[in-house]
């Protein structure tokens, strides 16, 4: 492994989490034992929490995702994230900075849901102001 092997085991955990260690050791070029030890020590240290599934881009295909940027009441803030979570089209919640508050990452199975769920969104107790773009396709996923 080069100067940042943590980064570059990373790197292939998140192309393929399932990746066997003897696979990982291969394209990294060190030993089962090497990647094994490395795994657990980025488990033990809380840096790898999970591991997650990415689902098929044809499974995907149908669905109509969008960024909602939203402008929130400050003493509201934490009533807006309870409420989003609580969303299971809400796919990732951001904290920014600029002239909104938060990204909120969402997805549904058409334009009409979509159409639904914004409204939601902007009814939300401590939700100013929203912007939302339709994502019209992903050119890098990692």
């Amino acid at each position: 492994m080069t100067k940042r092997p943590d980064q570059e085991l990373i790197a292939l955990l998140r192309e393929n989490a399932r990746a066997s260690t003897a696979e990982l050791a291969r394209r990294l070029g060190v030993s089962r034992s090497t990647v094994q030890s490395r795994i657990e020590r980025l488990e033990a240290r809380g840096i790898i929490t999970g591991y997650g599934v990415r689902l098929a881009p044809d499974h995907e295909k149908g669905l109509v995702r969008a960024h909602v940027l939203l402008t929130v009441t400050p003493k509201q803030s934490d009533k807006v994230v309870r409420d989003l979570r609580a969303q299971p089209a809400v796919r990732a919640l951001h904290s920014v900075s600029g002239s909104f508050d938060m990204i909120v990452v969402v997805e549904s199975p058409s334009i009409s849901d979509l159409d639904a769920l914004l409204d939601e969104i902007g009814a939300m107790e401590g939700v100013e102001r929203t912007l939302s773009s339709i994502i019209l396709s992903t050119r890098i996923d990692r």
